[in-house]
């Protein structure tokens, strides 16, 4: 197992008494990339609604793996402080590329979060803190029925770290991004798998323009499954394009 694997275990024995059944535990190894498109839009001074839609696949076979939406609106606090709320759909297709079935999952996700940044003289150190409920479309024999059905609550932390290599006329041109980011499930459903997952990113991002920037990055994606001895260790590659807008001048003709 890597490092990355590694550290998440070891989280996870600090989180669950069953940390002894990890002898017996079973790990899949999967590829896939990752394309979205996030779109920033400045409302004002304190106000920003964020967008994206990620498309997410298997790279062999070729197979859709999910669909993601998301919105947030987010609002400046004190000082290096923000606060956002927003909603998310997943589609869920099979996490097994080979699977015959072409059930599609719907998720509802709404959130809340918290966001920090600390710029130093040649860094910036971002933390991240989210709480998500998860609410899935109820299914029966390989079929959507009913509603959606409250799942469980998922709690986030993200340390990120931003270190620019390349600047021009006083701006950030080429910035390396690292970031490792904990994920812990909560709910009465929840017997096996209180640690979800762990992440680690490293990427470079390019900055185009003060509206446009394309990003390139490698993450690892560990993850328990309901079992508590079943893992998913993925890799993953993502390629990004980031778009900035803004309503501010128009606000203020």
């Amino acid at each position: 197992m890597n490092s990355v694997g590694s550290g998440a275990v070891l989280f996870y024995t600090l989180l669950s008494p069953q940390f002894k059944a990890l002898a017996q535990k079973k790990v899949t190894h999967q590829q896939l990339i990752w394309y979205g498109y996030y779109n920033s839009m400045m409302i004002n001074e304190n106000w920003d609604l964020k967008s994206e839609i990620q498309e997410r696949h298997f790279i062999n076979p070729s197979v859709q793996n999910q669909l993601v939406f998301r919105t947030n609106l987010e609002r400046k606090l004190i000082e290096n402080w923000s606060a956002s709320v927003g909603m998310i759909l997943f589609l869920q297709s099979p996490n097994d590329p080979y699977s015959e079935s072409d059930l599609i999952v719907p998720e509802l996700r709404p959130d809340i979060g918290f966001n920090n940044k600390q710029k130093l003289s040649f860094l910036t150190i971002s933390h991240r803190y989210k709480a998500e409920a998860r609410f899935f479309h109820d299914v029966e024999n390989e079929e959507l029925v009913g509603g959606y059905r409250f799942s469980s609550f998922r709690f986030r932390y993200q340390l990120g770290v931003d270190i620019p290599i390349v600047k021009k006329e006083k701006s950030d041109k080429i910035i390396l991004k690292v970031k490792d980011e904990v994920m812990v499930n909560i709910g009465s459903k929840i017997v096996k798998n209180t640690f979800d997952q762990n992440r680690v990113y490293l990427a470079l991002n390019y900055v185009l323009s003060p509206k446009i920037a394309v990003e390139v990055g490698y993450m690892n994606w560990f993850q328990q499954r309901n079992s508590g001895v079943d893992f998913y260790n993925r890799d993953i590659i993502r390629f990004s394009l980031f778009h900035s807008l803004s309503l501010k001048n128009k606000n203020h003709e």
